[in-house]
């Protein structure tokens, strides 16, 4: 389980005294009991793995467009701290999905459920949400949907 190997790498990190990657193994670990906490009260929890790479997805974009801002904004110190949380939180993402596999994953849903036109793109994308989720860039598949479907 990828929560198992988090706290493994709280762990070792703190018998290696690294304290860069101990701060953001901690922020990942604070961010998933904030994610257990709020789905005490849901009807349906999904499974760990899919609530771990789920606020992984997150934590990544956030950072994403932190590096962004912060490069355009001259804060390249600021830049490489965000760039270093983010690797630690990619080393715990499962592998992602190559835009080949995704585009046929893609063009398989489509042809499932009969989508034809930019309205069946919330069919489209539920349906490859649901199936592969976890080994997908949501937000990446978005514009590979959107252009399959114009």
């Amino acid at each position: 389980m990828i929560r198992d190997a988090i706290k493994a790498a709280q762990i070792a990190s703190m018998k290696a005294g690294d304290k860069e990657r101990l701060a953001a193994v901690r922020l990942i670990l604070a961010k998933l009991k904030d994610k257990d906490i709020e789905l005490r009260t849901a009807a349906q929890v999904p499974e760990d793995d899919a609530i771990v790479v789920d606020v992984l997805q997150k934590m990544a974009k956030q950072r994403r467009e932190s590096i962004t801002m912060f490069e355009s904004g001259g804060r390249t110190e600021l830049a490489a701290k965000e760039q270093a949380e983010l690797d630690v939180i990619e080393s715990f993402l499962p592998s992602q999905m190559s835009e080949a596999d995704t585009k046929a994953a893609i063009e398989a849903i489509k042809a499932e459920v009969g989508a034809a036109s930019p309205k069946d793109m919330g069919k489209v994308m539920a349906v490859l949400k649901e199936r592969h989720g976890t080994v997908i860039d949501m937000s990446k598949a978005s514009g590979l949907v959107k252009a399959a479907l114009s």
